[in-house]
């Protein structure tokens, strides 16, 4: 089938297409975690001393006793049979942004050739899936190859039901043989224990002895682009780099405003709402949907939970908008800047710590000025984003990131603090050395009679912020939409523990030459804001005068693409940093360095590989057809003594010439080999290859607006972004 009949085609079947009919959704106390291994059904099948032992690692961090895993993996092999499960597998994830999987079955083969369903503690503690086949930045050789799945008892199991079956699914970490991380969870946990241990050494310095287990929790929005699959199927760079490499802009986008929160489509909510039926099945707490500012994207939105459980139930999220998208005739894309021209992607991470005897550590309370406990948790948190705003910008740096970030969509690359009129007034008060007090919520009266005056928030909200403070907690506003948000946590994390550290041995320096407590408090928050009080700003982040005045006047850093940012890795202060802090050895930061520079090379390898083969083999073809069309009318019109016009001949011709200069321009660049360090191979991606595809976009744009679109073989932005 030709490309203009394919392309007539899918708008056919689009256009025609039956709605899946409306099921009237289960009640939610009815499906609420069904499909999760939780505590409650723990309880219901484990012994008493069993389900007390297990219970206590999962709620105060104990050690786990190996002796009850063979209990365990029976009750819950028992569990995932009820549940039709036939396998199971060790999930973990690997440095690649995505959740991988080994299954095995439950059978085991007896000596006269029957079969039992069998499932022990040894094999649901550890699996042994290949150490050198994910990427490990030169931890282990290709024929090193053993690795290890270790159970997490912190992330509860859970059955996944495909069309193909039932799978118990257990989350695991993964090391190598030699003991170093593999993976986002390992880093991610031992973040947690750094910000108990700190955390809990300034509790109790603040004064209170009984302290819970401190830990950061995390809410992270996923947005995401719908587009038809027999579009997206006609589509090559959207099946392999999930990005559209070609296409002109629609003559209308998103400049009207007009989709924000706008009325969901029919079909995208029937999508929408068998997303949430699955996400509660597995106890995610999906809490909002809306359609995103950009024609065609949406967003959903859970509830706070532990960052470990967290980060999990993101992973799931991810897949199941995928899977889910497949049932409905759509192409879920999660890629940042899926489309040109329009606002791209972001994956906001809102975080925060705290525990459950002194509550959330970031709440600041109706008196912030007041509340000391807050504002050292909160001064950590600005010493932390100022001393380490290069590592927050590493850990979201990628090839499809480096299309938003900067731009006026998402927040610059440049790391800050926004912390709100009130806030920010506390802490200027604190550098100056005197609180008088903080600035009360007031209300707003609309001046309509029948409506109630509303409780007006102390502090505005800034959405040109990378790093915001929104009334409990902080929003990573910088991390992408197709990451796992493990990185940003562990990072997050380690920051705030180190602070936290920082100010507990001031503390402990202060006490003992007997300073009175609040006066020490305001005299090491005053030191924070004299050294750190660079990075708050509460102006407009996409500005200009900000990006000067950032870099000039406050020697704050801006790296504005992946080859800039990811070399902060390797400094000194960083490895010593996460080296200090027990969360990642040297060796496994210089593997991360690694994997993340060859992943972002390779990216950029492929899509610009495609660039070439798209224009080559689809461009080049369709506007040489159509020059043939062109010339043979202009002939016809010429024998019966009629002039046409020859203008846009040449100008087809002279963009067609163009575009495959720059395509053999874009060839011979991605073909050179030879680098003096993976630092200089990342910048010469970064800028040269990056620009020549560019060029090559350019021609090829230019000539879809000049080709007559029944020709045009390439379903369109137009077509992609409003047909649903």
């Amino acid at each position: 089938m030709s490309g203009n009949k394919s392309r007539v085609q899918a708008i056919y079947e689009i256009t025609n297409r039956k709605v899946k009919p409306f099921k009237t959704p289960k009640k939610l106390e009815e499906m609420w975690a069904t499909d999760v291994f939780t505590l409650a059904k723990m309880q219901e099948s484990l012994p008493k001393s069993v389900f007390k032992s297990l219970k206590k690692t999962i709620q105060t961090g104990e050690p786990l006793d190996v002796s009850i895993a063979d209990v365990v993996a029976t009750a819950m092999r028992d569990w995932a049979i009820s549940k039709n499960a036939l396998y199971y597998a060790h999930v973990f994830y690997p440095l690649t942004n995505s959740t991988a999987e080994k299954h095995d079955s439950f059978v085991s083969v007896q000596g006269d050739g029957s079969v039992i369903s069998e499932f022990s503690g040894k094999v649901l503690v550890k699996g042994e899936p290949d150490g050198s086949s994910f990427p490990n930045g030169g931890i282990r050789s290709t024929f090193e190859a053993r690795g290890y799945t270790a159970w997490d008892v912190t992330s509860p199991a859970y059955v996944m039901e495909t069309d193909n079956g039932v799978t118990l699914c257990i989350p695991t970490v993964f090391v190598s043989w030699t003991g170093e991380a593999l993976d986002k969870k390992t880093p991610l946990l031992r973040s947690n224990s750094a910000v108990n241990k700190s955390a809990r050494r300034v509790l109790e310095l603040l004064g209170h002895t009984d302290i819970a287990p401190v830990s950061s929790s995390c809410g992270a929005e996923q947005e995401y682009f719908l587009v038809d699959s027999h579009f997206a199927h006609y589509r090559p760079d959207l099946l392999l780099a999930g990005r559209t490499l070609l296409g002109k802009p629609p003559a209308k986008g998103q400049e009207f405003d007009d989709h924000y929160f706008g009325a969901i489509p029919e079909r995208v909510q029937i999508f929408m709402q068998d997303v949430e039926e699955c996400l509660y099945r597995l106890g995610i707490p999906a809490k909002t949907r809306h359609n995103e500012v950009a024609p065609g994207q949406f967003e959903i939105a859970p509830f706070f939970e532990s960052a470990n459980v967290a980060t999990d139930h993101q992973q799931l999220t991810m897949t199941i908008l995928r899977q889910m998208a497949k049932k409905h005739g759509f192409t879920c894309l999660l890629h940042e800047k899926p489309f040109a021209g329009i606002n791209g992607s972001g994956k906001h991470v809102n975080w925060s710590v705290g525990n459950r005897t002194q509550g959330n550590l970031l709440d600041p309370g109706d008196t912030p000025h007041a509340n000391a406990q807050f504002l050292v948790f909160c001064g950590a948190v600005i010493r932390g984003v100022h001393k380490y705003g290069t590592l927050l910008r590493a850990v979201v740096a990628t090839a499809s990131n480096d299309h938003r970030l900067g731009a006026n969509e998402a927040p610059p690359a440049i790391i800050s603090i926004y912390l709100g009129t009130q806030l920010e007034d506390v802490f200027e008060q604190i550098r100056k050395g005197e609180i008088t007090g903080s600035q009360l919520a007031q209300v707003m009266n609309i001046g309509v009679d029948t409506l109630p005056e509303i409780p007006k928030d102390p502090g505005d909200r800034n959405r040109t912020s990378p790093f915001a403070f929104t009334g409990n907690r902080f929003e990573f506003r910088a991390v992408g939409s197709n990451q796992s948000v493990a990185g940003p946590l562990v990072a997050m994390n380690t920051i705030l523990a180190d602070s936290l550290n920082w100010i507990a041995d001031k503390l402990e320096e202060e006490l003992k030459q007997g300073t009175e407590l609040n006066t020490a408090i305001q005299k090491i928050l005053k030191e924070i804001m004299e050294k750190h009080g660079n990075v708050i700003f509460g102006g407009n982040g996409y500005s200009e005068e900000w990006h000067k005045m950032a870099v000039e006047e406050r020697g704050l850093a801006n790296l504005p693409t992946t080859a800039d940012a990811l070399p902060v890795l390797k400094q000194k202060h960083i490895e010593e940093l996460f080296d200090r802090m027990g969360v990642l050895s040297p060796k496994e930061l210089e593997s991360r360095f690694e994997v993340y520079a060859e992943q972002y090379l390779l990216s950029l390898e492929v899509e610009a590989k495609l660039v070439a083969n798209m224009a080559k083999t689809i461009v080049y073809p369709t506007a040489m057809k159509y020059l043939s069309q062109l010339m043979n009318t202009l002939s016809s019109l010429k024998d019966i003594g009629l002039e046409g016009d020859l203008s846009i001949v040449k100008q087809i011709s002279t963009l067609t010439n163009e575009m495959m200069v720059q395509v053999q321009k874009l060839q011979d660049a991605i073909s050179v080999h030879d680098f003096e360090s993976t630092e200089a191979k990342l910048q010469y991606f970064a800028k040269t290859v990056r620009a020549l595809m560019d060029e090559v976009r350019k021609y090829a744009d230019a000539l879809e607006a000049e080709i007559a679109d029944e020709l045009w073989p390439l379903p369109t932005y137009q077509e992609m972004l409003f047909i649903k």
